[in-house]
This record gives structure tokens, sequence and C-alpha cells, in this order.
């Protein structure tokens, strides 16, 4: 007679003891969590493909419907449109951390990555480098995009790959507002509709699309200051020069400050948010 022999109890491995393993270990559980997002991506591609719409249109209509009608002085409307559409499309696209957060946490998906051993970090800093990751794709398509309907970069090639990493700093500071946004909504939809009055407000109150001096005075300096007009003029500025180019070091200083600032703020903000939350 045999003896059925009981299968081998799981036993969870140890954490790192020493401060150089736990972020190796960190880094890797961030790494997977990358990847899982962005084979999402693979497998359903109308997400990336709805995440280009919404800017090509806005493309479209400001250049040939509205174009006409808003004179810059010393530039073309289409190079000074184009960097305000880099900046629309990485601030609505930052959203997506909010919503894809929410969604998980709605599934219960939170709450596996809880029972496993790993990072707690990694599920926030998985998807915040995973949807920086689709916002470079996006952004790469939009200058695609932009150069066939007559944009063309005015400076050197130094300057406007500085623009772009400006941009995603950009992006990635974002990214931890909407994730704080989307750990204390109920659903994707409710972290939606939270998050799209902060962006409108910040997107179309700024220069992206239009000359401040064409608003009214109260609201020219906050259009200004603002992030994303802080960072619309210095990239802007890094691309076009001109009559924008004359402080540029000023603009970007402005820009990474508060890209520095925000995620100072929401990251910790966000952390505890899933801590508590999750």
């Amino acid at each position: 007679m045999t003896t059925a022999t009981a299968p081998a109890a799981v036993v969870p491995q140890p954490l790192p003891s020493d401060s150089k393993s736990k972020l190796g270990w960190a880094v890797s559980d961030t790494m997977a969590i990358v990847k899982r997002n962005l084979i999402t991506l693979k497998r359903v591609p109308q997400l990336l493909i709805f995440s280009t719409v919404q800017p090509v249109i806005f493309v479209l209509l400001f250049v040939y419907v509205f174009g006409g009608a808003i004179p810059i002085p010393g530039v073309t409307y289409v190079n000074y449109l184009m960097p305000g559409i880099f900046l629309q499309t990485v601030t609505f696209g930052s959203v997506n951390t909010g919503i894809g957060l929410a969604d998980d946490l709605n599934k219960g998906f939170i709450e596996r990555f809880r029972s496993l051993p790993m990072a707690r970090s990694a599920v926030l800093a998985g998807r915040t480098v995973a949807d920086l990751i689709r916002n470079l794709l996006v952004v790469m398509l939009m200058l695609v995009v932009g150069y066939m309907v007559g944009f063309r970069i005015q400076t050197d090639v130094f300057q406007a790959v500085a623009a772009i990493l400006l941009l995603l700093a950009f992006a990635f500071s974002l990214a931890w507002v909407f994730a704080y946004v989307g750990l204390g909504a109920s659903n994707a939809e409710s972290a939606q509709a939270a998050s799209f009055p902060i962006v409108a407000v910040l997107v179309f109150a700024s220069p992206a699309f239009v000359p401040v001096a064409s608003m009214p005075t109260w609201l020219q300096g906050f259009a200004n200051h603002q992030p994303v007009g802080a960072t619309v003029n210095a990239v802007r500025a890094l691309m076009i020069g001109g009559p924008f180019g004359t402080e540029t070091m000023k603009y970007v200083g402005v820009s990474l400050a508060w890209s520095v600032l925000i995620i100072a703020v929401f990251a910790p903000l966000a952390v505890n948010k899933y801590r508590r939350t999750a």
C-alpha cells in the first residue's frame, strides 16, 4: 500500500534584510508591474488609439478652423500650437493613471497584489512608469502628426530632446496627482469625472492654444505661472525659439520646479492613500 504525500506548503520568501537587496527587490517588482500594464496596452490597443484621437482632432480643429482667426506675431500658428498640443496630450494622458488604479481597486486587483510578497511601492511606481512610456509613444506620434500639418522645430536637436524630456518629467509628476485622485474614487468613471475639471482648468487657462495677452488681465498671471502654462512656455521656447526663446532657462527652471514640487507633495500622499485604501 502506498501512502499519498501531502503537497508541500508554499512558504513565503522572507523580505531582504539589507537596504541594497530591498532596493533591487522593489525595482524588480516595479518592472513586473510596468510589464503587466504595457501588456494591457498591447492586448487592448484601443487604449493607445483613443489616447491619440482627441489630440489629433484638436490639431485639425485649431489649425484648419480656428488658426486663421488667431494671429501670432513672429511665428506661424501651427508652430505656436503644437507645443500646447504636446502639453495637452500628456496632461490628459496622465489622467489614465488614476483611471487605471481606480479600475484595479474596484476589480480587486490591488487586494491580490497586497497578498503577494512584493514591494508596496511597486503598484504605484509601476503604473506611473508604464503611463510615462505610453505618454512618450503618444508624443512621438503627435510629432509626426504635427509635421504632417506643417509644424517644424525651429531650434536644434538638443533643445528638441530637452523639450520632450521636460514634457515627460511633467507628465510623470501629474501621474502622481491622478494616482491620488484615482485611489480615492469608487470606480474608473468617478476617477475620470473627478480629474477632468483639474485638467480642463490647467490646459485651457494657459498659453497652450492662444496668447495670454488675449485673456483678461486678472487671468494672465495665473495662465503664465500655473504648472501647465509654465511648461508650455518652456517647451515652446525650446522647440521654436524666436520671440519665445528670450527667457528659455527661466521657463525651464519654473517648469522643473513645478514638477519637483508636485512629486514631492503628491507622491507621499498617493503612497499613504494606497496604504490606507488597499
